[in-house]
């Protein structure tokens, strides 16, 4: 049995992961899925003080008040850069590092760094509500980002789309412990569409190990292929 803890990219919540999460816990396995303060149904929770750092110490305070150890920890999207940190700062809880279809940072890297692009995007329709700079309103520009193309999965998906505050996106990540964390063994899952502009470099480590995959589909996979990715990480816990 293996312990999987799953983070949730830019203005999504735990609940994205409802679908990944029935098949591994039907498979034996224990599965957490927090949401990020400010979004989701913490989305009352959100003020100017919510950053990247912020939602790296939501998870590792779940690793700790729920005695997890050995963890396979997941990150879509920006998640990857908050389960990045998260390892740096809580090494001896975590055993592997699955990025699916996930931001993969550097020391000094911020999400707007590795996607300026799409950030620019986000960015252009940005407004400040309460004394908070939010991008990615529903129904705005960064939808199609999400990749869904069922009627009935985007039914599902767009009630639950909540602005996300940009000083996540902005902030650069700070890694104390980067040599031991790039000793955590890593898989990658990604999208077939984004392995072309991607950076090599970023995913071989995970291509030497042999745990580097592809889904063809879109950039929510867990949402589109929930199957395929709990099996994947089923084989990540079988290695």
């Amino acid at each position: 049995m293996a312990t999987y803890v799953l983070v949730h990219g830019g203005s999504h919540g735990g609940w994205c992961y409802q679908r990944v999460a029935r098949l591994l816990r039907s498979a034996g396995h224990d599965v957490y899925a927090p949401t990020l303060t400010g979004v989701g149904e913490r989305a009352h929770l959100l003020g100017p003080d919510i950053d990247l750092d912020a939602h790296i110490t939501d998870v590792v305070q779940v690793l700790r008040y729920e005695d997890l150890d050995d963890v396979i920890l997941v990150g879509h999207s920006y998640g990857g850069m908050v389960i990045t940190g998260v390892a740096d700062r809580a090494l001896d809880r975590v055993g592997h590092l699955v990025y699916l279809d996930a931001a993969t940072p550097a020391n000094g890297q911020s999400l707007a760094d590795l996607a300026p692009e799409l950030m620019a995007a986000s960015r252009a329709s940005a407004r400040v509500i309460d004394g908070v700079e939010l991008v990615n309103f529903p129904g705005e520009g960064p939808m199609p980002h999400y990749g869904l193309t069922d009627p009935d999965d985007i039914a599902w998906l767009a009630p639950k789309i909540t602005p996300h505050p940009w000083k996540c996106f902005a902030q650069p990540l700070r890694l104390e412990n980067e040599a031991s964390l790039r000793g955590i063994p890593q898989s990658q899952i990604v999208c077939t569409s984004t392995l072309p502009y991607r950076d090599p470099a970023d995913l071989e480590p995970a291509r030497t190990a042999g745990r580097l995959w592809d889904i063809d589909t879109g950039h929510d996979l867990m949402i589109t292929e929930p199957e395929a990715v709990a099996d994947l990480l089923r084989q990540v816990a079988a290695v």
